[in-house]
């Protein structure tokens, strides 16, 4: 009976790993070669599914949107991200209760805050163009023009998701040991020449586990484009999951949006590998 007990311990992880993460990636590459509506019994189709993914311009579109998006997206993170790092990192009044606000956008349900700033954004009863009518300016079509909607959900999104890498860097920032600085100031360092030199290195990994993350979660952008502007205008908003989460529930061709879904996967391997070898280098 001993020598079970090792494996009836394990069994409820085991059977959680089979049950919720195995079969259904197996049944996903399974599906993959099929053509199925939930209703119908699946029909195989061979490698059909991927020439269509191939020869399918929207789904390539959004992809590059998703990119688009990420190029706007990770340098913001980062810049702000570690700028108000740098200011909580220092000795001022209210410091706790600042991490607590920066930090609470975060744990906010995404379908609230995206919400929020939609009406925040909206073109007649929004703040922002409330603040630009007081000041006689024009109003700026935030959601409804095609080269101004992205940046939009970009500014959201860092809005939405800062507080998470504030305090991953302030954990990065705090490890520097102060030895360094006080050498420096010995040396007649700038500020800008110890950031340069000595906390940029410092915080190198930490640098690159949120360009990772941030890559990661930018290309699982859906629910800001989905309640925020539809994938409009213009198809300019919409992401690759959306797109392939209209071909499942709104066509119901599970088995494309499946092909779809393998195609993408391979695309964040491919966009997460390139910069574990040149991102992690450079910084």
């Amino acid at each position: 009976m001993k020598k079970w007990t090792p494996y009836l311990l394990v069994s409820p992880y085991i059977l959680h790993f089979l049950v919720f993460v195995a079969f259904p990636v197996v049944f996903s590459i399974v599906l993959t070669f099929h053509s199925w509506n939930i209703i119908s019994p699946m029909k195989y189709v061979g490698l059909a599914n991927y020439e269509h993914v191939f020869n399918d311009r929207l789904f390539w579109q959004a992809v590059w949107n998703t990119i688009r998006f990420l190029i706007l997206h990770i340098p913001l993170q980062i810049v702000v991200a570690l700028a108000l790092a740098e200011l909580l990192n220092r000795t001022i009044r209210g410091a706790a209760f600042f991490r607590a606000a920066f930090f609470l956008p975060v744990i906010v349900s995404g379908v609230v805050v995206t919400i929020l700033w939609q009406q925040m954004l909206s073109f007649n009863s929004g703040v922002l163009n409330r603040m630009l009518v007081a000041l006689s300016l024009p109003r700026v079509s935030w959601l409804d023009d095609p080269e101004v909607a992205m940046y939009s959900i970009a500014i959201m999104a860092t809005w939405k998701n800062v507080g998470l890498y504030i305090i991953l860097f302030l954990v990065g920032l705090q490890s520097v040991p102060m030895q360094y600085y006080e050498a420096a100031d010995l040396e007649g360092a700038t500020n800008w020449q110890k950031f340069r030199y000595i906390t940029l290195p410092m915080i190198n990994p930490t640098i690159f586990t949120v360009v990772v993350l941030s890559t990661i979660g930018g290309f699982s952008l859906f629910v800001e484009p989905y309640i925020m502007t539809g994938g409009g205008p213009m198809n300019k908003t919409l992401s690759a999951v959306m797109y392939i989460y209209r071909q499942a529930f709104q066509y119901y061709h599970m088995g494309y949006s499946a092909t779809l879904g393998f195609c993408f996967a391979l695309i964040i391997l491919f966009v997460v590998i390139i910069q574990r070898r040149y991102v992690e280098q450079e910084i």
